[in-house]
């Protein structure tokens, strides 16, 4: 009898192929493309928004930080479903209730729910970045980063050239119609059945009891932070405030408890205090808000330096959104020849000089200049940060701990935009700005002094 040659497939049996790298991320970044829009196309509409619903510009700030509110808060969550689902599972939920929220937020008639929608929008949004994540995570090597590269480039630059898809929305069909763009992410899903081997693909963790109370004070804690630092802009009594404050502080107590006495809860504790993982979660989280916070004023400064509309301004933006293809293409370059401590270093820099740029100097030419460079900090860190994150933990935990380091990045791309908001009514523009600076020079001292030994 012959005897069976080892690397032949059974009859019947199709192989699996080694997943590429570079196929599997232009079919998710594609996914990611109406999700990713949604985050700067509103941006260019809210001016519009607060004028059609009679309400203060500082108020439609909450649009664009329920969104990033809910959908941090969505990813840790979608990262513990992942060992009980696959992400194509995960995927579908995700995008299905991105759809839903878009529409109720497009035909919403009045602010609250405006929100309210986009709560829910930003929700399936949390869960459909965690699938599209835990699928190019599981690459190995040189893959793992041509997809996380192109993720990040199709991310930030379907966010930064949604200003220009927003302004031109705004202009032709109305607010209504910008806010309701994700909604296209339904017809998208199908491309990603050509992928669907990779993406059925379990991460093998344990799945364990979800642990109920850990998520609710991590989610308490989240929507305090956001809440308190837009009161002056929303006129949020002071009363209140001070409830929200409290509500916050008790949170955070209270999740410091949760780790302590639940190690295997719903933010384990080994994945918390692995070497760099903190560090990594604050360096992406004040990335994050210097990007968003400056892609939330961009627009208005511009139509204020040039006294045109969201249409103008759009246009004016469209090559500081090119450039984040220019950052995920650098990504795989830089990753080969620096540690990726030293490149995120770079990348918050970048940030920083971003921020200052669009703060001291007044025009259109310096605010196209400082958010094409908060763009770069933007794409690169979402690339490095979540491929780097993966190797800081066990196998097991890979998906937790890129769930909670999206946590991170997300809730800092909310408090940007709240920080600069509940600012500005307060003090300059400028000064408001520069306070925001603060957050990604944070980041660049993390980077430079509590990174693990490279």
């Amino acid at each position: 009898m012959p005897q069976a040659i080892p690397s032949e497939e059974a009859p019947g049996k199709e192989a699996d192929p080694a997943p590429d790298g570079r196929r599997l991320g232009l079919t998710l970044g594609l996914l990611v493309l109406p999700m990713y829009v949604a985050l700067g196309a509103p941006s260019v509409a809210l001016p519009a928004i607060g004028r059609a619903l009679a309400v203060p510009f500082g108020a439609t700030a909450w649009i664009l930080a329920a969104w990033s509110l809910t959908s941090a808060l969505a990813m840790p969550v979608a990262g513990r479903l992942l060992a009980r689902w696959n992400p194509f599972q995960v995927l579908v939920t995700g995008v299905v209730t991105l759809a839903a929220g878009s529409a109720l937020a497009g035909f919403a008639p009045t602010l609250p729910v405006v929100i309210a929608g986009r709560l829910i929008g930003g929700a399936g949004a949390g869960a459909t970045v965690i699938a599209v994540f835990a699928a190019a995570t599981a690459l190995p090597g040189r893959d793992r980063i041509r997809a996380l590269g192109i993720i990040a480039a199709a991310s930030a630059t379907a966010s930064g050239s949604g200003t220009l898809l927003g302004g031109a929305v705004t202009a032709w069909l109305g607010w209504r119609a910008v806010l309701a763009i994700p909604v296209l992410a339904l017809p998208l899903l199908p491309a990603a059945l050509p992928s669907r081997r990779v993406l059925t693909r379990k991460s093998g963790g344990p799945a364990g009891r979800f642990d109920v109370v850990g998520a609710a004070v991590l989610s308490v804690l989240a929507g305090s932070v956001i809440t308190v630092l837009q009161a002056h802009s929303v006129g949020l009594p002071g009363p209140v405030t001070l409830v929200v404050t409290a509500a916050g502080v008790l949170a955070a107590a209270g999740l410091w408890w949760r780790v302590r006495r639940t190690p295997d809860g719903f933010v384990p504790r080994r994945v918390l205090t692995a070497r760099g993982f903190p560090a990594a979660g604050l360096i992406g989280g004040t990335v994050f808000a210097g990007y968003y916070g400056v892609l939330f004023l961009a627009p208005s400064l511009i139509e204020q330096a040039t006294g045109g509309g969201p249409l103008e301004a759009g246009v004016l933006l469209v090559p500081a959104a090119a450039c984040s293809v220019l950052a995920g293409r650098l990504i795989g370059t830089l990753t080969g020849r620096f540690t990726g401590w030293q490149v995120s270093a770079g990348l918050a820099a970048v940030t920083v000089a971003g921020v200052l740029v669009v703060a001291v100097w007044t025009g259109p030419v310096p605010v196209i200049l400082g958010t094409a460079l908060t763009v770069c900090g933007f794409a690169g860190a979402q690339a490095v940060l979540v491929g780097l994150a993966t190797d800081l933990v066990a196998t097991s935990d890979r998906d937790t701990a890129q769930s909670l380091l999206n946590f991170m990045n997300a809730l800092g791309g909310g408090i940007g935009p709240a920080a600069v908001a509940g600012l500005s009514g307060i003090v300059p523009v400028p000064v408001a700005l520069t306070v925001l600076a603060a957050l990604p020079l944070c980041g660049l001292i993390v980077s430079l002094t509590r990174r693990p030994g490279a």
